[in-house]
C-alpha cells in the first residue's frame, strides 16, 4: 500500500469534512440560514449604491455601474471573509489541534474554503444581475477565474502568516480588522479609479499596484465592461504591471514557510 497516497487521501477527507462543518456552523441558529451568504453582500451593495451612486453621483461615466459596484462589493466581501476566518481558524480549532495529529494548514484552508463557497454563490448572482442589466457575455469571462484564484491565493497567504502569529498574540485579529477598514478606502470599491486618475495619474497607478485592486479591476474589466481601468491597460511597463502578482507570490512563499516553522508549537500555544 502506498502510504503517502493514503495520507493524502486522509487529508483530503479531513479537509472536506472540516469545510462542510465550518459552512454549516457559520449559519447555524440563524433564522435565514444559508440565505445570509447572499443577503450580506447584497445589503452592503444596496447601501453603497444609494449613498454613492444616487446621492453622490459616483460612476456616471462607467457602463453598467450598478453591476460594477456589485462585483466590487462581492469580491471585497470574499477577501475580508476569507482572511478573517483564516486568521482565526487555528484558535477556533484549538481543541482539534491538541487532540489529533494532522497537517495544520488544513484548518486554515478549510476555513477559507467556506468563503470560497459563499463567493461562488454570490458570483452567480452577479452574473444574473449583469445579464439583466444588459451586459453581453464574452470570451473574457473565461479569465475571471484566474483573477478569483489570484485574490484567493493572496487571502490564503495572509491567513497563513497572520493566523500563525494570532495563535500566540490574539491582538492580530483586532489589528487586521482596523487594516481592513483602511484598505476598503484604499481600494476602488465605491469610487471609480478613473476619478482618481483625473486628479493624479500617479496616485491611480499606485492604487492599481495593490493586488486586491488589481484583481478586482481585472474582474470588472473581463466580466462587465472593457472600459474599466486595469493595471494592464493603464500602466505601460510590463515589469511594473506584474508587481502585484510578484507580491502575492512573495507573501505566499514567506507565509507558508513561517506557518510551517511555527506549526510545531500550535498545540502548546493555542
Amino acid at each position: 500500500m502506498n502510504i503517502p497516497h493514503v495520507l493524502n487521501k486522509r487529508n483530503r477527507v479531513l479537509l472536506a469534512e472540516l469545510t462542510r462543518t465550518d459552512f454549516k456552523l457559520r449559519y447555524q441558529g440563524s433564522v435565514l440560514g444559508y440565505l445570509w451568504a447572499l443577503l450580506r453582500p447584497l445589503m452592503m451593495f444596496a447601501i453603497l449604491y444609494v449613498v454613492f451612486a444616487k446621492l453622490l453621483r459616483f460612476g456616471g461615466d462607467i457602463p453598467h455601474y450598478p453591476v460594477y459596484l456589485l462585483a466590487g462589493t462581492t469580491m471585497w466581501s470574499f477577501f475580508t471573509e476569507c482572511t478573517s476566518q483564516g486568521i482565526q481558524a487555528m484558535v477556533v480549532r484549538g481543541d482539534l489541534i491538541r487532540k489529533i495529529s494532522f497537517p495544520k494548514y488544513i484548518v486554515v484552508v478549510s476555513a477559507t474554503l467556506t468563503a470560497v463557497i459563499n463567493m461562488l454563490i454570490n458570483l452567480v448572482v452577479v452574473i444574473i444581475f449583469a445579464l439583466i442589466n444588459g451586459v453581453t457575455p464574452s470570451l473574457s469571462w473565461l479569465l475571471v477565474p484566474l483573477s478569483l484564484l489570484e485574490l484567493y491565493v493572496l487571502a490564503l497567504g495572509i491567513s497563513f502568516l497572520l493566523g500563525a502569529i494570532n495563535v500566540k498574540y490574539r491582538d492580530i485579529t483586532s489589528i487586521w480588522d482596523v487594516c481592513i477598514q483602511a484598505l476598503f478606502y484604499a481600494v476602488p470599491i465605491i469610487y471609480p479609479i478613473s476619478m482618481v486618475a483625473e486628479s493624479s495619474v500617479m496616485a491611480a497607478k499606485i492604487i492599481l499596484l495593490n493586488p486586491i485592486a488589481q484583481a478586482i479591476q481585472d474582474i470588472r474589466h473581463n466580466l462587465i465592461t472593457h472600459e474599466a481601468i486595469t493595471t494592464w491597460n493603464f500602466i505601460s511597463s510590463f515589469w511594473v504591471q506584474i508587481l502585484p502578482i510578484i507580491l502575492i507570490i512573495i507573501i505566499l512563499i514567506f507565509a507558508t514557510f513561517y506557518f510551517r516553522k511555527k506549526s510545531k508549537f500550535f498545540a502548546e500555544d493555542v
